[in-house]
């Protein structure tokens, strides 16, 4: 006889049985007509059914060893706290020394129709990379993101919908103009005539997010210029020797900030933050090494100012920040160019 015979004998019997249980009625059959209806089952049918009558006995045993699982597990937290709660709530502990900073900086976003659509998805991945580090800054800034619209909106709806879900951001489609007071805006740009020694809490820096290649040098500081705004730039020039043009990437300004922030030193903020392709030395080491080239050493420059890019990189902050990039969004920073 078949399963599916097997099935059709048996199953009358429980439809009537189910139908004087619901009635309220005892079932008709006894015992011994119960066992006897198992025994016309297959093997196979006979070890299945066992099998779920088992479990279902066995249902509040299995709740109760939850319980218990559960409630040692937090016996075992609570115990390792008091023997260990350094290590154990490292995080914790690391997360409430964080003191945000009242500095707000702004990512202009309004030159979307300026970028080719490769740069609008170069920008995206660097800011990525400054809300990342933003989040996870000693002291993290007041992050706006203004203009957002066109190919770079369009961009982050296919690429990374879940950035309408990012925190301590304010996000606008409105200008910066709109939303912020005009005292309080000061736009950095490289070709800015002033120089920043210090950085005031109570305003507003506006960071260009252009990718461009250096096809509309100096856009930023027009601009900044035609609305009236304050203008200037990080001191790079007065702390650093560099191989290249001292325009920075977008993230490479953020970070930078943030650095400096937690330092309070402008050198070591750039030389925790700038790639090493761009071969900086410090002010100081470079005017030495020049020195010595004077002297007849047409190998100074080389032998000293490499060992000096080294040694910048190879800080514990450098090396931390490598670790952090497993999780991050990669750049391709050997392309990437904009406005500061």
């Amino acid at each position: 006889m078949s399963d599916d015979t097997l099935k059709a004998v048996t199953t009358p019997q429980e439809e009537s049985n189910a139908k004087n249980n619901k009635n309220g009625q005892d079932s008709p059959a006894s015992d011994g007509e119960t066992q006897a209806g198992i025994q016309t089952l297959s093997k196979r049918q006979r070890k299945k059914l066992l099998k779920h009558q088992k479990w279902e006995e066995e249902r509040d045993l299995r709740k109760q060893r939850r319980k218990d699982r559960k409630q040692q597990r937090r016996v075992d937290r609570q115990t390792q706290g008091e023997e260990g709660g350094e290590w154990t709530n490292s995080r914790k502990r690391l997360r409430r020394e964080v003191v945000p900073s009242s500095l707000r900086l702004v990512v202009d976003c309004s030159f979307d129709n300026l970028m080719m659509l490769k740069d609008v998805r170069k920008l995206h991945k660097q800011i990525q990379r400054c809300y990342a580090e933003n989040r996870r800054a000693l002291h993290p800034v007041q992050f706006y993101l203004t203009s957002l619209g066109g190919q770079l909106k369009q961009n982050m709806d296919e690429n990374d919908k879940g950035w309408v879900n990012w925190k301590d951001i304010t996000i606008k489609t409105e200008h910066y103009k709109e939303i912020l007071a005009k005292e309080e805006l000061v736009y950095l740009t490289s070709d800015s005539p002033n120089v920043l020694t210090k950085l005031d809490q109570t305003k507003a820096y506006i960071i260009g997010g252009l990718v461009d290649h250096n096809h509309h040098k100096g856009i930023t500081f027009e601009k900044a210029k035609e609305l009236g705004i304050e203008h200037g730039q990080l001191p790079l020039s007065s702390c650093v020797k560099m191989n290249s043009r001292k325009v920075l990437a977008v993230n490479h300004v953020f970070e930078i900030i943030l650095a400096y922030l937690e330092k309070d030193d402008w050198q070591e903020a750039f030389f925790t933050i700038l790639p090493q392709r761009k071969g900086a030395v410090p002010i100081s080491q470079e005017g030495q090494a020049a020195q010595e080239k004077e002297d007849g050493d047409s190998d100074s420059d080389s032998d000293t100012a490499q060992p000096l890019a080294q040694s910048s990189s190879n800080t514990p902050e450098r090396k931390e920040r490598e670790k952090g990039d497993a999780y991050l969004v990669h750049v391709d920073n050997s392309k990437e160019r904009s406005d500061m």
